[in-house]
């Protein structure tokens, strides 16, 4: 019988098994988010265009296994049509936006800093919608 074909959510996980076995990280864990961050330090300014964007889609697969397992949260599309990950049914983060972020602005778009940063957005209340927005 023949392999089931791939579905997208394969992929994503196939390419972040991927960047964690190349990164010999041990695990989707904040210390692997951590390595991340330093790893796409270390790339920046010396990524060769013509490979950014493989690179971004490999390492924000790698990011959004994280939240999946730490956060339990769940690859899906979000309204726009990006792929990226919800969490607690309030709440869509596209981790390949955040590691292209890191990529230009630096340590002030740190992914490790965003990552530690969940506990808190999950606790926090929803803002309050302006009455006055129409």
């Amino acid at each position: 019988m023949a392999d089931p074909t791939p579905t997208p959510l394969d992929s994503i996980q196939t390419a972040a098994e991927q960047v964690r076995t190349q990164l010999k990280l041990k695990a989707f864990d904040a210390e692997g988010v951590a390595h991340l961050a330093n790893f796409i330090e270390a790339q920046r300014g010396k990524l060769p265009a013509a490979e950014r964007e493989g690179v971004v889609m490999a390492l924000g697969c790698f990011l959004g296994q994280c939240l999946v397992q730490v956060y339990r949260a769940e690859w899906g599309t979000g309204r726009d049509g990006t792929t990226g990950v919800g969490l607690a049914g309030k709440f869509f983060f596209n981790p390949f936006y955040l590691v292209d972020a890191q990529l230009n602005e630096g340590e002030s778009a740190s992914v490790a800093a965003f990552f530690a940063s969940v506990p808190g957005r999950l606790k926090a209340p929803p803002a309050a919608r302006k009455a006055w927005i129409s």
